[in-house]
């Protein structure tokens, strides 16, 4: 009679395939979802629609995914993800580099297109359970990024200028503004789009940015005098 220790060891390699099987499921259909959201538009994509090109039935869809609105709250858990990654990154390192990454990321995934990032605006404008999710994920991102504006006060890397809270709010106004102005008019890489976002707006946060500013206005009055 085999112990359970042989068992467990047998059924591993069994129940790894297993899930490593289900994973690629779960990733087909949703990539598939993606691809008609961008095609035809999310409201206008069917749950056959995405069966279908997912090559799956539509039971299968539905062990994975509830609705259709769920492929969205998935990748907008994608996106919350980022930023919990750059939050424990800042607790052990310095926050403006951390900063800087997760400005680039979060507007600057390349992997989503135009198309795609229009459908997802126009679902979030037009349908209330997407906008819904979509409030729920700010309020919980805005968090986030405020205690990680927090830790960069604190710590002196960034200037005290504004609340932490203020600082989030106002970063999610200007991500989302530039996400949705490149995707109604693609003209050069989002990802370079946003790394120029960072130099022009979020560099100014940084201390030791204001300290520079402060002495070169001091040198002018000096010169002026």
């Amino acid at each position: 009679m085999a112990s359970p220790a042989t068992t467990a060891r047998r059924s591993s390699p069994i129940a790894g395939r297993r899930e490593r099987r289900r994973a690629e499921i779960r990733e087909r259909i949703f990539r598939a979802a993606l691809q008609l959201f961008a095609e035809r538009g999310f409201l206008e994509t069917t749950v056959e629609d995405i069966t279908e090109a997912a090559d799956v039935g539509k039971g299968t869809f539905f062990n994975y995914f509830p609705t259709k609105e769920h492929v969205l709250a998935t990748l907008g858990a994608e996106r919350l993800a980022v930023i919990e990654r750059a939050h424990k990154r800042a607790q052990v390192g310095p926050v403006m580099p951390v900063l800087k990454g997760l400005v680039t990321e979060l507007a600057g995934n390349s992997s989503e297109s135009a198309a795609l990032l229009r459908a997802i605006y126009a679902a979030h404008a037009s349908c209330q359970p997407v906008r819904e999710e979509l409030i729920k994920r700010l309020i919980a991102g805005r968090k986030l990024l405020a205690e990680i504006f927090a830790m960069a006060q604190k710590r002196g890397e960034m200037n005290r200028d504004h609340a932490p809270e203020e600082l989030a709010r106002l970063s999610q106004i200007v991500l989302l503004g530039v996400i949705l102005a490149w995707a109604m008019n693609p003209d050069t890489s989002l990802h370079k789009t946003a790394e120029q976002v960072w130099e022009v707006f979020f560099v100014n946060l940084s201390a030791e940015e204001k300290h520079k500013r402060s002495k070169e206005q001091r040198g002018v009055l000096a010169r002026e005098k």
